[in-house]
């Protein structure tokens, strides 16, 4: 039977939300979970010589401003695989908005997450825990990855984990 991995709780066990892979770490590609096929697609190639940093992917049963599920990466040492669903908790959201495909201006945040397992990342609680120079790296990454593709993205700041539970809460997605 093939799921509709948009659709899985947004929450598992101990209140942590679910993350599904979309690229892996190391990843030179953008890869884009496709509702209708219900497969991971190519979304796009990343800029010559740049690699997710980290597990990127989504959180289900979530719809952000764009009309996808809100966007997630996870920080840790380890890879996974496309499909893979961690659970997770939220060290905080790097704020973005860029051009929508209108013409207009919308946000399209980027949580930052550490799994619930064991991980070198584990104690983190926090975003601003992290150097300063981590959360520019991880800024930079962002802007890098999106620059070819039209999206003029502007980085407005990073908040701390109580945000993304604020925005789990706006954007879950109920049952049509």
């Amino acid at each position: 039977m093939v799921t509709d991995l948009t659709r899985l709780p947004l929450r598992g066990k101990k209140g942590a939300f679910h993350v599904v892979v979309e690229s892996p770490r190391g990843s030179t590609v953008k890869l884009k979970y496709d509702t209708a096929m219900k497969a991971f697609t190519l979304s796009r190639p990343l800029t010559r010589g740049l690699r997710y940093p980290f597990d990127w992917g989504f959180i289900p049963s979530t719809q952000g401003p764009d009309g996808d599920p809100l966007d997630a990466m996870v920080y840790w040492d380890d890879e996974t695989w496309p499909g893979v669903v961690l659970p997770c908790r939220a060290l905080g959201v790097l704020q973005v908005e860029q051009r929508e495909k209108g013409g207009g201006r919308e946000r399209n945040d980027r949580i930052l997450a550490v799994p619930i397992t064991p991980s070198r990342a584990g104690h983190l609680t926090d975003i601003h825990q992290l150097p300063q120079r981590e959360r520019e790296e991880l800024e930079h990454f962002f802007l890098t990855a999106v620059h070819f593709e039209d999206k003029d993205a502007r980085i407005l700041g990073w908040e701390g984990p109580e945000d993304v539970e604020r925005m789990l809460r706006q954007h879950a997605r109920t049952e049509e």
